[in-house]
C-alpha cells in the first residue's frame, strides 16, 4: 500500500531523557510503513466484543466493560541506559518486511508484513534460508507472531483479525478478532501481550483471547507511543519504538520504562544491501543460552548483540 500522509511532528519524551535531544520532525513517506499507521490510536479496548473509542469524538463503552488503564507512578523513576557490542551478524532476506521475530529450539520463526507479501516462516539462523512458509491473503498485513505452546499467533495490521497456527505444519486452526490496530505480540508464559502503536500494551488469555487488563507505558511519567515489536525477557518486556534506533525495557507490573537500549549504527555493520532498507524492527531470544538477537524491516542481516550498561 502506499500513501502520501500529511506532514506530521511528533516528539518522544523517550529521546529528551535518554540524550537530552527532542526527536521532533516532519516526515513525508511515499510508501507505508510496516503496517503502523501515522496516526497513533491515544487508546482502545482490544478484547473481542467490547467497542474501541479510538478518537475523541467517540462514546467510551461502559466501565465495566473495559479494564481502566494502570498508570505509571508519578514520580520520575530511574531507568538504565544500555548501548551494545555485536557478537555475531547472521543473514537475513532483505526481502522480508520483519514484523514479529521469535527464537525457538534453534529456528527463527518471523512474521512479515505488506499487503499481498506477508507470511509466516521458519528460518535457518545460520543460512537466512526460509524452511517453511505461510503466505497470508492479499488483503491482511501480518504483524507481530507469539508462540504459545504448539500455536503461532499473528496479528494483522488493520484488518482486525488474528491467526493461530499449528506450530509444525503452519495449518490455521482459528482466526480471531480484536478492535484495536495490530502490531506488536510477545508471550510471557501467562498471558499475550499486545502493542497497537499508543502508549497502551494490553494483556490477553491465549485461550480465549479476551483482555485481562493493561497498562499504559511511561518514561519519567510521560507517555511512550509507537510501541512496536515486542519480546518478553526475564520479567521485562523489550520494545522497539517505531522509526527510531531506541528499544525500551518495561516493566510489565506497572508499564515503566526501567532501561533504554540505544542500537544506534548497527545496520551500518550490515553488509551492503542491493535494495532499500526500512527501520529497526525484531526483537527474539534465546532463552536457552540468553542470546539476544536484533534486526530490521528489508534488512540484509540479522544480529546477536550484547548490552553494554552505560554508567
Amino acid at each position: 500500500m502506499s500513501r502520501n500522509p500529511a506532514l506530521c511532528r511528533y516528539s518522544f519524551i523517550l529521546l529528551l531523557v535518554f540524550a537530552a535531544l527532542a526527536l521532533q520532525g516532519c516526515k513525508d513517506s511515499s510508501q507505508a510503513d510496516a503496517g503502523q499507521s501515522a496516526s497513533t490510536p491515544a487508546a482502545a479496548s482490544v478484547a473481542t466484543a467490547i467497542p474501541a473509542p479510538t478518537v475523541a469524538a467517540a462514546t467510551p463503552p461502559p466501565a465495566s466493560a473495559t479494564p481502566a488503564p494502570q498508570t505509571a507512578p508519578g514520580p520520575a523513576q530511574p531507568f538504565k541506559r544500555y548501548t551494545y557490542e555485536v557478537v555475531n551478524i547472521f543473514p537475513h532476506d532483505p526481502a522480508a518486511f520483519t514484523q514479529g521475530l521469535v527464537y525457538l529450539d534453534g529456528i527463527f520463526y518471523e512474521g512479515t508484513g505488506r499487503y499481498g507479501q506477508s507470511s509466516l516462516r521458519k528460518v535457518d539462523p545460520m543460512t537466512g534460508n526460509v524452511l517453511q512458509q505461510h503466505d497470508l491473503a492479499a488483503e491482511f498485513f501480518g504483524e507481530g507472531i507469539a508462540v504459545v505452546g504448539d500455536a503461532i499467533y499473528q496479528l494483522t495490521w488493520q484488518n482486525g483479525t488474528g491467526f493461530i497456527y499449528d506450530k509444525e505444519s503452519f495449518s490455521e486452526r482459528q482466526r480471531f478478532q480484536y478492535t484495536t490496530e495490530g502490531w506488536g505480540l510477545t508471550f510471557d508464559g501467562q498471558h499475550l501481550i499486545m502493542s497497537d502503536g499508543s502508549a497502551i500494551l494490553y494483556f490477553l488469555d491465549p485461550a480465549t483471547l479476551r483482555e485481562v487488563r493493561r497498562v499504559d507505558v511511561s518514561v519519567a511519567g510521560e507517555p511512550v507511543v509507537r510501541l512496536n515489536e515486542l519480546e518478553y525477557i526475564g520479567g521485562r518486556v523489550l520494545a522497539n519504538i517505531w522509526q527510531t534506533d531506541y528499544i525500551v525495557q518495561i516493566d510489565p507490573a506497572n508499564g515503566v520504562v526501567d532501561g533504554v537500549i540505544d542500537l544506534t549504527g548497527l545496520l551500518g555493520q550490515a553488509p551492503p544491501s542491493q535494495s532499500a532498507v526500512d527501520v529497526l524492527n525484531g526483537i527474539a531470544y534465546d532463552h536457552e543460552n540468553q542470546r539476544l538477537f536484533v534486526t530490521g524491516k528489508l534488512w540484509p542481516a540479522l544480529f546477536e548483540i550484547r548490552l553494554v550498561e552505560q554508567k
